[in-house]
């Protein structure tokens, strides 16, 4: 596991090869090594940037990356040194199973194929995703119940992982956002909770709506929009109602849209989020943008609230039927497919693996 390196030492002992299961994706993995590198050739200390114009290069990207869309970790001086440790221990294993798919990410691949990049073979084995439905709940079935009565892409979903949540003025601007659009809605709302550095607690619920939303929001919508607390998103992104997802930019959450063709608006919250925005948005083009730095884990201080123009903005790009960006969504919808099948680049990749395991085992 990604996080439990320190599990590195015992395989060491039994003379057993390691490897890394990396639940993000390639590119990703590349910066974290890309970072450590160029601190222990004391070139670069990426902790110590915080002028939002800054842009430098990294390998697995073919674009200048926006320093203001490094994770927090990096940025933050007491964890920085953590991030460090964690790519020194991935460059000692024998390989690294990635979460992601060859064709999605060519650029990355290239990086860790060349010969001067002292990484470990890659193996591109994904996508890895839980698909399996949950209509027995009966919330979930009067979900997808409204989800049938809805035209045929003309619902924008809005869903932030297990710990997204907002205070209430970033709730009513969010709320304005869905309005002016005029889409029809689905809107997973919790209320964020108080968080300190990196550790928080699960988002709560609003104990009334009605409070925190702008004045007869809910009575305007009542026949456009719905509201929930938990939402079955797999099953929701299946539903061919959905023409739009609002995501934290969490990589399993890309994933499942884009196995399913739903084009995103990226508005991330915390952990590598604001690097997943940048590459979808700016490096890939499958996503909008609401607002690709935004981060809620209070380690470099709070952003500042996304407003309404932000947000409307963002899911009108993301739901434009005919879009370029939506017919790239499309495209790799069926790579994501293909990448599975018997001869596909992941089946390959996962061949591969078990064919180095079998002769590295003493």
């Amino acid at each position: 596991d990604m996080f439990c390196t320190s599990m590195l030492d015992v395989a060491d002992e039994f003379t057993l090869p390691t490897y890394i299961v990396y639940t993000s994706n390639v590119s990703y993995l590349g910066l974290q090594f890309h970072v450590q590198s160029l601190y222990d050739n004391k070139e670069l200390d990426v902790s110590e940037l915080r002028d939002p114009d800054v842009k430098f290069d990294v390998p697995t990207l073919t674009r200048p990356f926006s320093a203001n869309c490094l994770p927090s970790v990096m940025l933050d001086k007491k964890w920085f040194p953590y991030v460090l440790g964690r790519a020194r221990s991935f460059r000692a294993t024998r390989g690294i199973l990635v979460n992601s798919v060859a064709e999605m990410e060519p650029q990355a691949l290239k990086f860790f194929s060349g010969e001067n990049t002292n990484t470990p073979p890659v193996y591109t084995v994904g996508p890895i995703m839980d698909l399996k439905t949950k209509d027995d709940d009966e919330k979930t079935r009067e979900i997808l119940s409204w989800l049938r009565e809805q035209p045929k892409k003309s619902v924008v979903f809005l869903c932030f992982g297990s710990m997204g949540g907002f205070n209430e003025e970033q709730t009513r601007e969010t709320a304005v956002a869905l309005e002016r659009s005029g889409y029809r809605f689905l809107w997973s709302l919790r209320r964020a909770t108080p968080v300190e550095g990196i550790s928080g607690f699960p988002p709560g619920e609003f104990t009334n709506l009605e409070e925190v939303l702008p004045n007869g929001f809910l009575d305007r919508t009542a026949e456009t929009g719905k509201i929930i607390s938990w939402a079955p998103q797999v099953d929701v992104l299946n539903s061919p109602a959905i023409g739009a997802f609002v995501t934290h930019c969490g990589w399993n959450s890309i994933l499942e849209s884009l196995w399913f063709g739903v084009p995103m608006a990226a508005w991330p919250i915390y952990a590598e989020q604001q690097f997943n925005a940048f590459h979808m948005v700016e490096e890939l083009g499958l996503a909008a943008e609401v607002r690709k730095e935004y981060r809620r884990d209070n380690m470099l201080g709070e952003s500042k609230i996304v407003t309404a123009e932000e947000i409307e903005r963002g899911i009108k790009c993301a739901m434009e039927q005919d879009s370029k960006m939506r017919k790239r969504v499309m495209e790799m919808k069926d790579k994501l497919h293909v990448a599975l099948l018997d001869g596909g680049s992941s089946k390959c990749a996962l061949k591969k693996f078990v064919q180095d395991v079998v002769e590295n085992i003493p």
